[in-house]
């Protein structure tokens, strides 16, 4: 980082903070966690799109104005939070980085580049050294389904991975979030529902995810999970099957995931791996039939795993089935961000 020699009053070293993207739902949940962990901000610079420029924000007790996003907006700026778009953070963040700062950037824009660390800091933070001024945040299904399974793949190399998603409707941004809320009050109200920033009606419905799908059948969300596990996991080799599904949840996504393990690893052991996982939290009480729901992930930091057993289709004992939920805006997006921003300032 191009660090300014700022201080408070204890001597602390304090960090210029800007975030591309404020107004969004990602944005709005990276001002909770900087203030919730603490995060030592000398300056914090909000930024948007000229259309939100101009509004006010609380930010610890202090009204902050939001910026027009501008190619200069980055002078004296440390770190940039970046959740704004990828054409946004394509045209952006070279300006960033122009003027000194870090960026960690949490659009698709530059999590396959070969040059660009692909991080979550729970599996591969030793590729931070890496960074020439560029780290990219994983798609939020992957981070979810990997901060689970990297802790089972140290123990045993995973061969393949089944995967079923359900994902909630904040991973398409805070209009969506609106048009699930207000969708569900029409069609209860007798209206037809009418689907504005989803292709279908989400209210009481799901469908297969909303990006586009590729010559080999897969849709890219689907393909952000294969791709991007491969690139935390530096195992080129790994096989991922995924089908991505939009649910009408407001917030956190689920998948319930099968994996093939090179040796034999058994449900009482990968219990006793995922219990002590940094970032994970095992919810899977038998007896009263609880287990990982999203509405309970929602506002956790923690990703939740339950239905942990041993997939009773093989013999070899050389599989685990697992179902977990994790909040897509904390873990999935903005936290997962911060958790970088926190292993620079400690580097």
């Amino acid at each position: 980082m191009n660090i300014l020699e700022l201080t408070d009053n204890r001597g602390n070293i304090m960090y210029n903070v800007a975030i591309m993207g404020a107004t969004g739902a990602v944005g709005q949940v990276m001002l909770e966690l900087l203030a919730e962990r603490g995060f030592p901000i000398g300056e914090l610079r909000l930024l948007a799109s000229a259309r939100s420029a101009g509004k006010e924000v609380e930010f610890e007790g202090e009204t902050h104005t939001i910026g027009e996003l501008r190619e200069d907006s980055f002078a004296n700026i440390d770190l940039v939070l970046a959740s704004a778009g990828g054409s946004i953070s394509r045209k952006f963040a070279p300006c960033a980085i122009d003027a000194g700062a870090v960026v960690v950037d949490n659009t698709s824009a530059f999590r396959m580049d070969p040059s660009v660390p692909l991080v979550v800091p729970e599996i591969n933070p030793q590729d931070l050294a890496t960074h020439a001024g560029i780290i990219a945040n994983p798609n939020c299904s992957t981070i979810i389904m990997d901060v689970v399974v990297w802790p089972l793949y140290r123990r045993s190399r995973v061969e393949r991975i089944v995967v079923s998603t359900y994902q909630a409707i904040s991973g398409a941004g805070a209009r969506a979030m609106e048009e699930l809320e207000s969708q569900t009050r029409e069609v209860l109200e007798g209206k037809g529902a009418r689907p504005r920033e989803m292709p279908h009606q989400i209210a009481f419905n799901l469908f297969s995810h909303n990006t586009q799908i590729g010559a080999e059948g897969y849709c890219e969300e689907e393909m952000k999970m294969v791709c991007e596990t491969r690139k935390m996991f530096h195992d080129d080799d790994i096989r991922i099957t995924p089908t991505c599904v939009r649910v009408p949840v407001m917030r956190a996504h689920s998948e319930a995931v099968n994996l093939e393990f090179e040796e034999v690893v058994d449900e009482s052991e990968a219990r006793e791996i995922l219990a002590a996982a940094p970032g994970v939290e095992i919810v899977d009480d038998v007896e009263a039939n609880h287990f990982p729901m999203p509405i309970e992930a929602s506002g956790k930091d923690a990703v939740l795993v339950g239905r942990i057993r041993n997939d009773i289709s093989r013999a070899d004992g050389r599989g685990i089935d697992l179902f977990i939920s994790g909040d897509q805006l904390r873990k999935g997006a903005a936290l997962n961000a911060i958790q970088i921003a926190e292993e620079l300032v400690e580097r």
